[in-house]
Order: structure tokens, then sequence, then C-alpha cells
């Protein structure tokens, strides 16, 4: 019975291992779909959306990990920041924030979508979520990036609030909204079998 029960613990690590590569590759991919914003040192990126959706195919511990060493490769200077970039300059400048943010968010996403549900493995339980909870929770998630992005923000460059919310908010939080929209469309759209794949 033991050893059925560490074989099982080892697959569930494969398992979770290879789901979370999937996430870390997901994220460096959007990264390198980046657009400046004229007059703002943020620019428009599609891997705050993939940091939710790691939240929504791995449970807190395992999306906190992946979210770190994702941080971590960008840290070392390998290019898997927004437009291809690396290094620690990226973390201490005006951006910085929004990179610590996804270290909050992931996990967050992951404990909301499945909360009063976690006898299901977690992207099948986030799968079948009700509506309103998927909602909150890419949602919370969206936004939580924001409160240490703005504060980092404001910070680096030495603006009032609201400078502040005119470079690192106002551009971005509608597009934010409709990659929370899709998140939760793929979410509800994706056949069960997938989701449980993913678990």
């Amino acid at each position: 019975m033991g050893d059925a029960a560490a074989r099982s613990e080892r697959r569930s690590v494969v398992r979770y291992t290879q789901v979370a590569g999937l996430a870390i590759a997901l994220i460096v991919a959007g990264s390198y779909i980046s657009l400046p914003i004229p007059g703002s040192p943020v620019p428009v990126v599609l891997q705050n959306m993939f940091v939710l959706f790691t939240g929504l195919i791995l449970n807190p511990a395992w999306a906190t990990g992946a979210i770190a060493l994702y941080l971590v490769m960008g840290a070392l200077g390998l290019p898997v920041l927004a437009a291809g970039a690396g290094g620690m300059a990226h973390f201490v400048g005006p951006t910085g924030g929004y990179l610590l943010g996804y270290l909050v968010a992931a996990p967050l996403v992951a404990l909301i979508v499945v909360s009063g549900n976690r006898s299901q493995p977690h992207a099948l339980a986030a799968h079948r979520a009700r509506l309103p909870v998927q909602i909150t929770a890419v949602l919370a998630g969206t936004l939580v990036v924001y409160l240490p992005g703005l504060a980092w923000l404001s910070q680096t460059l030495q603006t009032d609030l609201g400078a502040t919310l005119l470079f690192g908010f106002v551009p971005f939080i509608v597009g934010d909204l409709f990659k929370a929209i899709a998140l939760v469309a793929v979410l509800r759209g994706l056949p069960t079998r997938v989701w449980r794949a993913l678990s």
C-alpha cells in the first residue's frame, strides 16, 4: 500500500512538473507579444493573461512555484520578460511591481477558483466551478497585479496618483478585462477531457 501511494505521489509530481513547464512556456511566449504605449514605460503584453491561466491549471503551491521560477529566469537575464528582455534592471525599473504582482495573482486565482470544491483535481475543479467564481478569480488576479505595479511605478517615476493611473492603469485596464473574459470563455469552452488531462 505504501509503495502504491509513493508511485501515485511520484506520478502527481511528474504531472504537475509538466503542467508547470507548460505554464511557464506560455508566459514566456506571451511576453514576446509586447506593444509599447506612447508616453508610458509600461507595455501591453499577453504574459499577464498566462499568469492568470497558471492559477487555473495549477494549485496555489505549484502556481507560486511556477511564477517564482519564471521570475528567477528573468532576473538571471534570460530573455523571458516583455519583448524578450531579461535582467535585474527590469525588477528595479518602472515595471518591477507588476512582475512581483504576478507572484500573488496566480496563487490567488488558484485559491478562489476551487473554493468549496477541493475534492477534485485542480484544473478540473476550476473548469467545473460556477461562473461567478470563475469571473471573481480572474478579475481578482487581474486587479492584484496592479496594486504593487502602480505603487512601484509611482515610486520609480515620482508621480502623483493621477499621473500614475494615467501611465500604468488607464491604457491597460480595458484590454486586461478582455483577457479575463477570454480566459473564462476558454475555461468553460474547452472540453472536460482537456482539463482532466491538465489535472
